[in-house]
């Protein structure tokens, strides 16, 4: 083992600068016997590494390669298997667990020993050692600072040190001197051996001579030891001197002490006083004012706020710990609760009274309003209370009872206030709207009616509604669905209500408004808070993909559940709770007076909506006219649904002939009349889907109208009023209707092809037939240049045909198709002359048809109309010029 451990040595470590300390024979646990060797090195530079090295003897040749290496730092633990038995195996825990068998138990232990040493010397102790005799590693334990680490080789390696430069020269020179330094080396350490013997004994004969000054040395210390003894004699006295003067130093230090801690008690003492006297005093003028305070007056009202500002600071001081057992303390704090108690007394007295006079006075002037449609204002009152603004604040903070009670009192005095001045507000609106009391009563007092669009509101009166008297009676029976008539509502009618609803709409805004700052101000509650109240749950009712919050007005209060937003929102829905059912009536009277006033309420209503919503969205304006709202948008729906069902109900006349429908003129004048109150609207996008729900009734009907007509052709009914919708739309320019104005035009182009190919058949009838039959023959497979040798189609019964239209035959037909043609038209649309060209336009092709297939089946024969082209033209023009 010996030998391979120098030749490991040679081979592997030290070319790497190792030092090998320990080796062991081994190989894997439960496998077929491979052998392999443990190494345990360090290194010879530092800082020392120790490593763990598995080497393996080659296969081919007598030599050994580094196969594993391992840092005993990762090491984690070594387990000899058993501690009481001689057991060669053992395992080495390092990212894995290595089971080993050593070759002999005295190996295995050896190596185990040097591991150990190594951790203590090099980890301090860092890798656990499993089941190792306790023996084994008392053994391996250091005695003393040379204990070396493997049998002295450790040591050997730390005390090893290199020859310096110098050394070596010195050795090179004195092996120069003896001639047999190298060829008689044991004659060579004599020599030297002889030489030390030499200079040591120089040394000791050095050592003898100089005893007596070893003896003048000793001499000398005898005497500096007494010197130290008399120097700590001397010491000590003084010691006992100063221990006197220290115990009389405490006892002056301890006085101090006590004479510092009572003027800090007294500096405290004085301080919690001054405390006390500073913040819990208030002054004579503060406490008459609030007992004694005038509360009409302003220098008696800023008087008593700068009092209960006072009080209010005085009863919120923090009083510091033991002040509440001071019976001073005890009596302020019960004279601060009295004056507390009395003012808010006095207060809440003056300012119900005050509720009830202002509430009164306001009243009173009531009447003078009643011929003007506006509302009183009541900027006056708010001025007056918002003086009491601070003193409200302070009885929140202080006496929450009564100033729930004051805000009670405050919102059923207005309550009333403003349910009769709204009420008389809306009464006059009604009978304005009316034109006087009792026209109102004779005109909507008994049933719903609505009139036909004849003119336009406030914003409309330059629209110049399109059509003919004759056209507005017929539309009339359309739109007249109760018992008034069509003649009682013009433009002035529909300008006054316009004016009328904005005025309302107008007046009642900035009412709502600044009683709603009043009240936030005045009762000092946030407007901005977002905690949806508990009383008031807003219900979303959608309106065509829209979202509008209902919100239910709550008649109680409940201040402790709910956050100052929803009280203020409360108090203005018991304050205003006659608003929105005021508006509500309003808006049936206009719909009863005519339905195509939700039209211009629907766009009046979104405007404000929309204002009050950028002013605040959770105002109770916004959400009383959002309310208001709902109304109007249904009534929208309502006033359409009404058209789609009397288009659905039109009924013809069987003995004349059919025109431009109804419904078709009714939708031309909604259009126009929409049109120009919607520009610009907000809700634009509510116009145009009733839009296209109208247009697609219109297109519907119109087809089954066409299909019941007995009278007038069902391509000359569809023609007309397609081309009808068609002009509207060109003309109107609705970009949500673009898709159904071609599809109008590409209707209207269609019938109008299909009439006149229906009507040219019958002027050349037999011609007609004639080479229809030869068209038959020719895409029977019959050659063209041969259908002149069928019986049927020869020559002779080509002329004879041929001669049965003559010029005269002709004009006379189309004199009569003119005539028929124009029996079937409408003045109203002025068709004829553009039936009549397009019928020109097709006679002149089905003639070019004929020469063609004369030419393709009778060649050379000669045979030709008795009428040309020029002929034609000529016809169609004097008969167009006669009629």
């Amino acid at each position: 083992m010996t030998a391979i451990k120098h030749a490991l040595q040679r081979d592997i470590f030290t070319p790497n600068d190792e030092r090998l300390l320990s080796i062991v024979n081994v190989c894997k646990a439960g496998k077929k016997k491979k052998n392999c060797f443990l190494c345990a090195t360090v290194t010879t530079e530092r800082p020392v590494q120790v490593k763990v090295v598995k080497v393996k003897k080659s296969d081919k040749g007598d030599f050994y390669k580094r196969q594993i290496t391992w840092e005993l730092r990762d090491l984690g633990e070594v387990d000899a298997k058993d501690p009481s038995k001689e057991n060669p195996e053992f395992d080495l825990h390092f990212e894995k667990v290595y089971r080993w068998v050593a070759s002999s138990v005295a190996e295995k232990n050896s190596f185990i020993s040097c591991i150990w040493k190594l951790n203590q010397r090099y980890l301090r102790k860092k890798v656990e050692f499993v089941n190792v005799s306790p023996q084994l590693l008392e053994e391996s334990a250091p005695r003393g600072e040379a204990q070396s680490v493997a049998g002295g080789d450790e040591d050997a390696l730390d005390d090893y040190q290199e020859l310096n430069t110098r050394e070596e020269q010195d050795i090179e020179s004195m092996m120069e001197v003896c001639e047999c330094a190298i060829s008689n080396a044991e004659g060579f350490a004599e020599k030297l051996s002889r030489e030390l013997q030499v200079l040591d004994g120089a040394n000791i004969q050095s050592i003898m001579a100089s005893e007596k000054q070893v003896n003048i040395l000793m001499q000398l210390l005898d005497q500096a030891l007494s010197e130290v003894d008399n120097i700590e004699d001397k010491l000590s006295s003084y010691e006992e001197m100063l221990q006197s003067v220290k115990d009389q130093m405490d006892q002056i230090s301890q006085s101090n002490r006590l004479i510092q801690i009572s003027n800090t008690n007294n500096g405290k003492l004085l301080d919690e006083i001054q405390f006390l006297v500073n913040y819990m005093d208030l002054s004579k003028g503060h406490i008459r004012a609030l007992q004694e305070g005038d509360l009409s007056s302003p220098k008696g009202i800023e008087a008593c706020i700068n009092a209960s500002e006072a009080l209010l600071q005085c009863m919120n001081v923090a009083l510091r710990p033991g002040h509440e057992k001071l019976l001073a303390v005890t009596q302020q704090q019960h004279l601060f609760s009295d004056l507390r108690d009395t003012f808010a007394r006095r207060l809440t007295n003056h300012l119900n009274n005050v509720f009830v006079h202002q509430g009164h006075d306001q009243s009173s002037t009531l009447s003078q309003h009643t011929a003007d449609l506006s509302l009183p204002k009541h900027s006056p009152l708010h001025r007056d209370l918002l003086r009491y603004a601070k003193l409200m604040e302070w009885l929140k903070n202080t006496q929450r009872e009564k100033y729930e009670g004051l805000s009670r009192t405050y919102v059923d005095y207005m309550t009333r206030l403003y349910e009769r001045e709204i009420k008389d507000f809306f009464e006059v609106a009604k009978i304005k709207m009316a034109g006087t009391s009792k026209e109102a009563k004779g005109k909507f007092g008994l049933h719903s009616s609505s009139g036909k669009l004849t003119g336009s509101t406030s914003s409309l009166n330059k629209l110049a509604v399109q059509g003919s008297n004759s056209r507005r009676s017929q539309s009339s029976s359309l739109l007249d669905m109760g018992n008034m008539s069509a003649s009682d509502l013009d433009v002035a009618d529909r300008t006054k209500f316009d004016k009328i609803f904005e005025q309302v709409l107008s007046e009642l805004e900035p009412l709502c408004l600044a009683e709603q700052d009043f009240i936030s101000k005045f009762f000092k509650l946030q407007q901005h808070a977002t905690v949806q109240p508990p009383l008031a749950q807003p219900e979303p009712e959608e309106i065509d993909g829209m979202v509008t919050s209902r919100v239910t007005p709550q008649s109680e209060p409940r201040h402790s559940s709910s956050s100052e937003k929803d009280l203020v929102r409360m108090m203005m829905n018991k304050i205003f709770q006659s608003i929105e059912t005021e508006l509500n009536s309003l808006i049936a009277l206009g719909d009863k007076i005519d339905s195509f006033h939700s039209l211009y309420m629907l766009v009046k209503m979104s405007h404000h909506v929309w204002t009050a919503e950028n002013v605040d969205p959770a105002s109770y304006l916004s959400t009383t006219l959002g309310n208001v709202l709902v109304t109007v948008k249904r009534n929208f729906d309502k006033c359409i649904s009404g058209q789609i069902k009397q288009m659905e109900e039109v009924k013809i006349s069987k003995k004349s002939k059919v025109g431009i429908l109804t419904f078709v003129t009714c939708f031309e004048e909604f259009a126009e009349l929409a049109e120009t109150i919607f520009r610009n609207a907000e809700r634009r996008g509510d116009l145009d889907k009733a839009y296209v729900k109208l247009i697609r009734a219109v297109f519907m009907n119109v087809e089954k109208v066409a299909n019941e007509s007995q009278k007038t052709p069902r391509d000359v009914v569809m023609m007309e009023n397609f081309h009808h919708i068609f002009s509207t739309l060109s003309r109107l320019k609705i970009s949500c209707l673009e898709a159904e104005r071609k599809e109008a035009k590409h209707k209207y182009l269609e019938h109008l092809q299909s009439y006149v190919i229906n009507s040219l058949g019958q002027p050349l009838e037999k011609l007609n037939h004639f080479f229809e039959g030869v068209e038959a023959r020719v895409s029977q497979g019959v050659r063209e240049e041969e259908v002149s040798y069928q019986l049927a189609f020869n020559k002779q019964e080509l002329r004879k045909v041929i001669k049965e239209y003559p010029g005269k035959e002709v004009k006379k037909g189309l004199d009569n198709l003119f005539r028929k043609v124009d029996k079937h038209l409408c003045e109203e649309e002025s068709l004829l002359q553009v039936v009549w060209h397009s019928m020109q336009d097709e006679f002149i092709r089905q003639y070019k048809h004929f020469e063609d297939l004369i030419g393709r089946c009778y060649p050379g024969s000669g045979i030709t109309m008795e009428f040309t082209v020029p002929d034609m033209l000529e016809y169609f023009s004097s008969i167009a010029q006669s009629h």
